[in-house]
């Protein structure tokens, strides 16, 4: 779908002159444009209200979070940065909808700064790492953000909808998942034990990214030091678990999310030490048995993960983009295959952080 990007550089507050707007980025949602003018660059999305049905309160989340840092970050003098939203040139929201009804919102560009799908040193892990623990502690204080997408990491939740995608196989697929879903069945167990300790009142609720893939976070070009954490829409009440276990489902395999040939798949076991050593860094208000699930959030993510992309190959390639036939097919696999490796060294991961959490 072509859209009028000059005419939606207009409905936002930027006095700077538009000279063009081209795809940006690999995100599966929404769709993001880079857009540069005569003396700066912008970031302009629109966002997939299929998936972020609460377009609004998303938006105020993302206002408050972002306002939150700002303040936290011009207290401390530091060079860190937050996104910067422009706000609607009408009206002063943060967000315009046009005639068609699309929500679109615009924050200015990060220069000199990098993504990286694939992490190539520890170090980038560890800078990764201790940005999303940073912005954990930054967010600490801030009072309670709207849930806009209630049970987004609740693992049994997830497992529930698999069980339903299973019974009712609209697509006819489910011949071709009979190890898939046999694999992620004999670990149902696995799935209630971080949500059953927050019902208990042993696990503390807190203001998390809940989509901390590497990605998202930019690295200085020059510095290699983590500059700004990024794909804010999902922020909202969480577990750090769901954050530190997503580092190490997209930090520590050398393999792409979609990769086919899963002999390429595998955690490597430096980069998770990497991570667990960034993250423990900042995320200070950890409590000990906070602490002590680290290891296996890794595990859980990556296999709930794995769930989802099952679940939607099922429901016919409804919720993540796609580029080919049987994509979220191979994603599943993947995260699967991630999950064994994960598994085979979990006794090492748990004597690691046993030692660094305990120092």
């Amino acid at each position: 779908m072509a859209f009028d990007l000059e005419k939606i550089h207009g409905a936002f507050a930027v006095d700077d002159k538009f000279v063009q707007a081209l795809p940006y980025g690999t995100g599966h949602i929404n769709d993001t444009y880079k857009m540069d003018c005569a003396a700066s660059s912008y970031i302009v999305q629109r966002l997939n209200t299929s998936i972020f049905r609460r377009p609004e309160a998303l938006m105020e989340n993302f206002r408050r979070v972002t306002a939150h840092i700002a303040e936290k970050i011009a207290a401390e003098k530091s060079d860190r940065q937050t996104l910067r939203l422009v706000s609607a040139r009408a009206d002063g929201k943060p967000f315009f909808r046009d005639g068609e009804g699309n929500f679109w919102r615009c924050y200015h560009f990060v220069g000199g700064a990098r993504t990286y799908d694939i992490l190539e040193t520890p170090e980038q892990a560890f800078q990764a790492a201790s940005a999303f623990g940073q912005f954990q502690c930054d967010l600490a204080d801030l009072e309670r953000l709207d849930e806009t997408i209630p049970d987004f990491h609740n693992t049994p939740v997830r497992l529930k909808n698999l069980e339903n995608a299973i019974r009712a196989d609209r697509c006819g697929r489910l011949g071709e998942v009979a190890r898939e879903v046999d694999f992620v069945m004999s670990r149902a167990a696995d799935c209630r034990i971080l949500t059953d300790l927050q019902s208990e009142g042993k696990l503390a609720e807190r203001t998390t990214h809940n989509d901390t893939k590497l990605n998202n976070v930019l690295i200085g070009e020059t510095s290699q030091r983590a500059v700004c954490v990024i794909d804010l829409d999902t922020t909202m009440p969480g577990l750090p678990h769901y954050d530190f276990g997503d580092m190490v489902r997209t930090g520590t395999s050398p393999a792409a999310e979609d990769e086919r040939d899963l002999s390429k798949v595998g955690m490597r076991f430096g980069m998770f030490e990497a991570l667990l050593r960034g993250y423990l860094s900042r995320a200070k208000f950890l409590n000990p048995l906070e602490k002590e699930l680290l290891p296996f959030s890794g595990k859980l993510i990556t296999l709930e993960i794995g769930i989802r992309f099952l679940t939607d190959y099922l429901e016919g390639d409804v919720y993540f983009k796609t580029k080919r036939p049987g994509h979220n097919l191979d994603r599943c696999r993947t995260q699967l295959k991630l999950v064994e490796s994960i598994e085979a060294q979990l006794d090492a991961m748990k004597k690691l952080n046993d030692s660094i959490a305990l120092a």
